[in-house]
């Protein structure tokens, strides 16, 4: 499961680009009950946003020609600089360079060898996440790729992720997991992109899951506050229910109301 005792490999941050940061607080405040605080000048009017005091996620204005709204997920690496170079080996790409912020930590962001963004983070002050798996915070991660086999083995060399597949409905599940951990440090999973809502013609990409009380509700509102519903609400047997939604200026993302899970390793998220 998703956790805050962060090892080499695990996901500690998520965050999103937007074209309009003030609509943007306004959407997830209220679907999520996220207080937002800006980093101020220093750091960009980089936004922080907290559920119940605790850090759950990020957003940052930036202009449409600069690219598209867009989720973006962090993992824990203890040097950036040789993750990149991991990355290019393995046939992905950097996409920004190593880079200080502040004293908070080392970051860069990276694409895979099928083109899905994705960041690395080497902490500083900051860990990542105050809180996961509660209402409000992310709670899974799921990456789309048209080559699973080979995706898994591209994490592997980049982040030392470990991957087994679990059963589910139609077929396995391949989940993911940092090195040296046991099965139930799982905390994501790869699903072939002709999965995905908008089907292989929306290409590799990371999403996040967010954990909520009720799915239906959220994607009711979620509509209302002008997103998007890609996925009605559906139930997924051992895991719960869950929706693929959008915000209003199109970042992907998703919910799930998850049911208690039993024993360790027994089953997986979405």
């Amino acid at each position: 499961m998703l956790t805050t005792r962060f090892v080499t490999g695990s996901l500690v941050w998520a965050d999103f680009s937007t074209p309009d940061i003030e609509g943007a607080n306004a959407f997830y405040g209220t679907l999520f009950g996220w207080d937002a605080e800006s980093s101020g000048e220093e750091f960009g009017g980089y936004v922080m946003y907290r559920s119940d005091g605790k850090d759950v996620a990020g957003g940052m204005a930036v202009p449409p020609e600069q690219g598209p709204a867009a989720w973006s997920l962090y993992f824990r690496t203890p040097d950036a600089d040789a993750a990149a170079k991991a990355a290019e080996q393995a046939g992905g790409a950097v996409v920004f360079e190593p880079m200080d912020v502040g004293d908070l930590g080392r970051m860069a962001v990276l694409k895979d060898a099928e083109g899905a963004s994705f960041g690395v983070w080497q902490p500083g002050v900051m860990q990542g996440f105050g809180a996961v798996q509660v209402p409000g915070s992310l709670c899974w991660a799921e990456l789309y790729a048209a080559d699973v086999p080979a995706a898994a083995a591209f994490y592997s060399a980049v982040l030392g992720l470990q991957s087994f597949d679990v059963p589910f409905p139609g077929g396995s599940y391949t989940t993911l997991h940092p090195a040296g951990t046991e099965a139930d440090a799982m905390f994501g999973g790869i699903l072939p992109a002709a999965a995905a809502p908008a089907g292989a013609d929306g290409g590799a990409h990371w999403l996040p899951y967010f954990e909520v009380t009720d799915c239906d509700s959220a994607a009711r509102r979620a509509g209302e506050l002008g997103g998007a519903v890609r996925k009605a609400p559906t139930d997924l047997e051992g895991v719960g229910r869950t929706a693929h939604l959008a915000d209003p200026y199109g970042a992907r993302f998703a919910v799930l109301k998850s049911v208690p899970q039993e024993g360790s390793g027994a089953g997986a998220k979405p």
